[in-house]
């Protein structure tokens, strides 16, 4: 009985598809496509949301292993929301947007 032994010292992300398939049974609701309709002016024909239950349902079938790769190179892939800054740029440009709060009347 030979197993294949994992390193156990990081921790595994548990990869679950219902939130994929919530977020598809939600889009197909009168809810969600009468708000697309009523932002948009159109119908979501929800194919992301497939999409992201199909990349879910292939993650399941490769090796753990594969999985954390993939899903690290995903998350490295996605952009950062914020501009990051050191504390002399975060300081110039607070000085630059807030100058006017340091005159005193």
């Amino acid at each position: 009985m030979s197993l294949e032994k994992e390193d156990l010292s990081v921790p595994r992300r548990r990869l679950s598809c219902t939130t994929c398939f919530d977020a598809l049974w939600f889009c197909y609701s009168p809810v969600h496509q009468m708000q697309q309709y009523y932002r948009l002016g159109s119908l979501d024909n929800c194919s992301t949301k497939w999409n992201a239950l199909v990349n879910c349902l292939s993650l399941k079938t490769k090796r753990s292993v594969e999985v954390e790769e993939i899903l690290e190179m995903r998350e490295r892939a996605k952009p950062h929301i914020w501009t990051l800054r050191t504390p002399e740029e975060a300081a110039s440009h607070w000085k630059e947007l807030f100058r006017n709060l340091d005159e005193v009347d």
